[in-house]
C-alpha cells in the first residue's frame, strides 16, 4: 500500500545527484519498467534529471548516430550500443562518462563520473579521444520541483548509491538486479512485498 504524504511531511531536501533510482516492481509506466536511473542533477528549486542507463536503444549503435554526422567510426566503437534515457528530448544525445573526458559542456556529477551533451564528444569517442568509458543515451528523465521527492515517498522509487562497475560494467540486463544488490535487495521477495494489498 503507497504512502500518502502532505507537502508539510517531506523530509528536508537532500539532493540525489551522483545517486540512482531502481525502479520498483510493478512500476505504472512501462517505459521505466525495471530502470536503473542515474540522477545527473537535482535542486530543490529546479526538481532533476536523470538517465536511465539499462534500457536498450531497439539496437542503435554509435554508427547510426555519426551517419548523420558524416563521420565514419572506429571498427572498435562503431557498434556501441545506445540506450533510451527517458521520454524527454528524445531526439537529443546525452553522454554519462568517465571524468577523464573534459569539454567546457561537461558537467562534472561526481568524483569519477561526468555528463556531457554535445556533438563533439559524440565526434571523439568516433574517432577514439573520447573517455576510458562512456554511455551514450537518447533522451533524457526529469522531474520538476517535487516530483522525484513524492515518488520515492509513495514506494516508485529506491535509490542507492552505484558503483562505477555498475553503471559502465555491468551488462545492461543484469544491471537491475546488480543495483537491488547494492541494497541486499532480492528481486523476488520485494515482488511478493509489493504484491501485498
Amino acid at each position: 500500500m503507497k504512502n500518502k504524504m502532505t507537502n508539510n511531511e517531506l523530509p528536508p531536501f537532500s539532493s540525489l545527484a551522483g545517486q540512482i533510482l531502481i525502479a520498483m516492481p510493478g512500476i505504472d509506466d512501462s517505459r521505466f519498467e525495471q530502470a536503473v536511473i542515474y540522477i545527473c542533477s537535482h535542486t530543490e528549486e529546479e526538481g532533476a534529471m536523470g538517465l536511465v542507463i539499462n534500457h536498450p536503444a531497439n539496437q542503435l549503435t554509435l554508427r547510426d548516430i555519426t551517419r548523420q554526422l558524416q563521420l565514419e567510426p572506429l571498427p572498435d566503437v562503431a557498434e556501441k550500443p545506445l540506450f533510451i534515457g527517458g521520454p524527454d528530448q528524445i531526439t537529443r544525445g546525452f553522454v554519462l562518462h568517465s571524468d577523464d573526458y573534459h569539454s567546457l559542456s561537461t558537467c562534472r556529477v561526481s568524483d569519477r563520473i561526468a555528463l556531457t551533451a554535445t556533438q563533439d564528444i559524440i565526434k571523439d569517442i568516433a574517432m577514439g579521444n573520447g573517455p576510458q568509458n562512456s554511455l551514450i543515451t537518447l533522451g533524457r528523465s526529469s522531474w520538476i520541483r517535487g516530483q522525484l521527492e513524492e515518488e520515492i515517498m509513495t514506494n516508485v522509487w529506491l535509490t542507492a548509491n552505484p558503483t562505477y562497475d555498475l553503471i559502465f560494467n555491468i551488462p545492461f540486463s543484469k544491471q537491475w538486479k546488480a543495483a537491488l544488490a547494492l541494497l541486499g535487495v532480492q528481486p523476488e521477495l520485494l515482488a511478493m512485498e509489493t504484491g501485498k494489498a
